[in-house]
């Protein structure tokens, strides 16, 4: 692809670019955040689209065998030590939650991967259950099909102009009333689903969806909860045992579900277990368990337990985590991050990439993951460095288009609608963010473009 093309036939990059910073809500999408603005959406080939595209079905699956591990686990058909290790560092009274029989199938309905072009392909770094960026790829959508509706782009953004507003709508079948509750930790976030609300409720003709607070709780039979909290946060959400409680007695639903296993990001990590292989095999089918192993990188439990003398761990050729800490800067193309339940387990937040870092930052960060280990494990990743793509902004400084060379992350939105073997996973648009190609680790700022992506 040419990354650099941005189509207007008949119109300048700065009137295409106006047009979208001039479509922003006055309220705006992030609460205090801005991005560079592209003239046109990020373009990706039609061959990649249409892997993303069919990659829904397969991280469906993978959260379905997810869900099934973990309960054949507790039964002791799967080996005891994986609900064990997804169990750890939670509270009593959480895990009671998640093991409720109202929950047994419930998988989150919101499936976003974290998407890194590569050189060799692509590759998926992580899953994320509560995703932020649905309105802001809803609206990003929204505006970049009307530029091509004004006759001042050709390309219209992957999922069209409405695709991620019907997708959103798709998850909550008949429900009677929509309640999107953002906690204070994520209230980043509250602006954009308060734009996405407001669009739904207009194509409606009525007040059906809306935001509220950690302290509401009149909430109606029939109704439906978007969960837009994490469950590190409970403490911080008055209304959870309500929600929990109601949703428990089947008189409203809730997704994501309380079920912290979908918010571990070690999830990966069992999947290149080579103990685990023969349940994947069975429960994904062996076209899609080898797909994943292609498309993730390999991930590792920092588990401080012992080895035997004549042990190692596997293709690092080390006999303990400490260890770790003398690899030379080159072999150090490894990623460190708290798998889950933490306030530093999202935004790129708890993250730490070994080649980037000193000898001593380093070896700080493998000792504060082998003493945390009991609370909030950490799973070490090989680093699948993202390949230099140049893509142009417009400056509104300097009145000019500017080239970025940029490192991208594509981050597909799937929603899943339907219920148990009816359920499927339908791709509501791409948000692609390309970062300046000096950050290593790419995360929404206020240097990074952010745009819809095409074909």
């Amino acid at each position: 692809m040419n990354s650099t093309e941005i189509i207007n036939h008949g119109a300048t990059a700065r009137e295409t670019a106006t047009f979208v910073r001039d479509s922003l809500p006055s309220s705006g999408l992030f609460a205090d955040q801005d991005w560079r603005t592209s003239s046109g959406p990020f373009p990706i080939g039609e061959p990649l689209a249409r892997e993303i595209e069919s990659l829904g079905r397969v991280l469906l699956q993978f959260y379905r065998a997810v869900n099934l591990l973990y309960r054949q686990s507790l039964a002791g058909k799967e080996p005891s030590w994986v609900a064990g290790l997804l169990d750890q560092g939670k509270p009593e009274s959480l895990l009671e939650i998640q093991r409720a029989a109202a929950f047994k199938n419930d998988i989150p309905r919101v499936l976003r991967p974290d998407i890194l072009i590569t050189d060799t392909g692509i590759s998926i770094s992580e899953l994320d259950s509560v995703p932020g960026g649905i309105g802001l790829t809803a609206w990003l959508n929204r505006t970049y099909a009307q530029l091509r509706e004004k006759g001042l782009a050709t390309q219209e953004p992957i999922g069209g102009e409405n695709g991620m507003i019907e997708g959103f709508r798709s998850i909550f079948s008949n429900a009677a009333n929509v309640f999107i509750v953002v906690s204070a930790e994520a209230a980043t976030y509250r602006p954009e689903m308060q734009w996405l609300c407001d669009r739904l409720n207009e194509s409606e003709g009525r007040a059906r969806f809306s935001v509220c607070d950690t302290t509401f709780t009149q909430f109606g039979s029939g109704d439906a909860i978007y969960r837009f909290f994490e469950l590190f946060d409970l403490p911080n959400v008055a209304n959870q045992e309500t929600i929990f409680a109601r949703a428990a007695a089947k008189e409203i639903t809730v997704t994501p579900p309380p079920k912290p296993i979908f918010e571990e990001k070690l999830l990966f990590a069992l999947l290149w277990n080579r103990n685990l292989h023969s349940f994947w095999k069975k429960n994904l089918g062996e076209a899609f368990f080898q797909r994943l192993l292609k498309l993730v990188p390999y991930t590792w439990v920092v588990d401080p337990a012992p080895l035997p003398p004549h042990g190692a761990i596997p293709h690092l050729n080390i006999t303990n985590w400490e260890q770790l800490k003398a690899m030379s800067q080159r072999e150090r193309d490894l990623i460190l991050k708290i798998s889950g339940y933490s306030e530093k387990a999202w935004g790129a937040r708890g993250v730490y990439l070994g080649s980037d870092l000193s000898l001593a930052e380093w070896s700080e960060a493998v000792d504060q993951a082998l003493q945390q280990f009991p609370r909030s494990p950490f799973v070490l990743q090989r680093y699948e460095k993202p390949k230099t793509i140049d893509f142009s902004w417009f400056d509104f400084d300097l009145n000019e288009t500017k080239v970025m060379p940029g490192r991208v992350r594509l981050c597909p939105y799937y929603f899943v609608g339907g219920e148990n073997d009816a359920a499927h996973a339908k791709l509501g648009g791409i948000l692609g963010t390309i970062c300046p190609a000096d950050k290593k680790i790419i995360h929404g700022m206020k240097d990074a473009i952010l745009a819809p992506c095409s074909v």
